[in-house]
């Protein structure tokens, strides 16, 4: 079949899959670091605990068949190595069924991951990235030209993305109509970038023209994707700039990148398509099949993008492979920030020395400058941005946290920047206090060097400690 594949977005797609391989290797590596204290046999929230009370049919995961923290380890880290190789073009040295197996392991290892993850894993990008991922393994490589359906489906993910982005600030939160969302945003989002002080304070005429220039492009350029070259390239060029804006002003973890990536193979780049051979028969089946199933699977997502009740970060199937999306519908006016402290003093008393934990990524000690972590995901700093919005987002997980802040707990520890005891030395108590966030002004800046001022609201946890040693199988 002539029309099916693509020879000039060759280059598209090589570029298109180096950098998801990126986004698949960062994705892993945070998984590889991260998960002993947030889901291991020690962990927050257990795996072994999960899959004994959720069946396979409604998460598929390798840890179902077994888990122990060496087989995640070791599944994490081939992750890593797989992506590595992907980096490396390994999948060009393939023939054409081995690269599209090669690329059918990083999405069922990361399928694994995502579906014992619970609260850890409930953010949007990661189905967005097993999304994209699936898709990629029918992409081909050097030995056929880039399929059409599959770029034509590429693109109706990004156009989902950005679009039922639009729709979800449009129908939510009245700042985004009057747009002036963005005069609170920069202050309130779940983890400020080393620059977000400095947007924050930019001319409210321009934060104005931000939020315009935002709906823009969320709202009228999806639907230029599906037009003749150079129209979709130069849309898919303007939604990469607003991609990078949105780098700049903060920690979005891969979020960004991976919207960035899915506008690659949008572009077409100048260049000279190699001669290669005709599309086998059983490739062209196997694609066409593919794409008519993900037709099929995106009837409830187009619903859920038409209707009034609209919700973000949503899938309709237990393998991620159709799934809805959106950010931001409601964004605070004011942050709050929830302080973690303990003391090794006998009686926790408010003038008792209490010492604070830092993170790594939330706001702390208001004299620490933000840092720039994305696309890595520090995925304890940003749920404690939604501890902050209600308790009711911590009670599966935080009394876990105090817990083994009680105990020292190696692995917990780490995902912190700093604790404030030696490992031999544990709090005798552990207590979180709420207080309120602003970035200073210009002057204030000058004259104590801090960027956050803090003020105290209220108690969130009390001074709890532990009554007897935890034991845990």
């Amino acid at each position: 079949m002539g029309w099916f594949t693509a020879p000039d977005y060759w280059l598209s797609r090589l570029v298109f899959q180096r950098a998801l391989a990126t986004v698949y290797l960062v994705a892993f590596l945070t998984a590889a670091l991260q998960f002993r204290a947030l889901l291991g046999e020690r962990g927050m929230l257990p795996i072994p605990r999960f899959v004994a009370r959720v069946p396979f049919r409604g998460a598929p995961s390798l840890f179902h068949l077994h888990y122990s923290d060496r087989f995640f380890a070791a599944c994490a880290w081939a992750g890593c190595a797989v992506s590595a190789a992907l980096v490396a073009g390994l999948d060009a040295a393939l023939p054409l069924w081995g690269a599209m197996l090669l690329w059918l392991v990083p999405w069922a290892l990361y399928l694994s991951v995502v579906n014992v993850g619970q609260t850890w894993y409930a953010f949007g990008w990661e189905s967005l990235l097993l999304e994209t991922g699936f898709l990629a393994v029918f992409l081909g490589n050097d030995e056929v030209a880039p399929p059409v359906v599959v770029l034509f489906l590429l693109r109706w993910i990004l156009f989902r993305v950005e679009f039922g982005a639009g729709l979800i600030k449009l129908r939510g939160d009245e700042c985004w109509r009057k747009l002036t969302c963005l005069h609170h945003h920069h202050e309130t989002q779940p983890m400020p970038g080393p620059l977000s002080w400095f947007f924050h304070h930019l001319p409210g005429p321009l934060h104005r023209v931000e939020v315009a220039a935002n709906h823009f492009t969320q709202l009228v350029v999806p639907f230029l994707l599906f037009t003749p070259q150079p129209i979709a390239t130069a849309a898919a060029a303007l939604m990469i700039l607003t991609q990078l804006w949105l780098v700049l002003s903060g920690n979005f973890a891969w979020l960004n990148w991976i919207t960035i990536v899915l506008a690659l193979p949008v572009v077409r780049f100048p260049s000279r398509p190699p001669a290669v051979p005709g599309a086998p028969l059983w490739y062209e089946v196997v694609v066409l099949a593919v794409a008519a199933l993900i037709v099929c699977l995106s009837y409830h997502p187009v619903v859920n993008l038409v209707s009034r009740r609209q919700v973000m970060n949503r899938s309709f199937d237990p393998l991620h492979l159709v799934n809805t999306y959106g950010a931001f519908g409601t964004v605070s006016r004011i942050r709050h920030e929830v302080v973690v402290e303990g003391t090794l003093d006998d009686v926790p008393r408010e003038d008792a020395d209490w010492r604070e934990y830092e993170f790594r990524g939330k706001p702390g000690d208001p004299r620490r400058w933000p840092r720039q972590f994305a696309p890595y995901h520090l995925r304890l700093d940003w749920l404690m941005w939604f501890a902050a919005l209600s308790p009711a987002y911590t009670s599966a997980w935080f009394g876990a946290l105090v817990e083994r802040l009680l105990e020292n707990d190696r692995d917990t520890l780490r995902l912190l920047r700093r604790s404030p005891f030696p490992p031999g030395e544990p709090p005798r108590f552990v207590r979180a206090r709420l207080f309120r966030y602003r970035y200073t002004t210009w002057r204030e800046l000058r004259a104590t060097g801090a960027c956050w001022q803090r003020t105290y609201v209220r108690e969130f946890l009390p001074p709890t400690r532990l009554t007897e040693p935890v034991r845990r199988s």
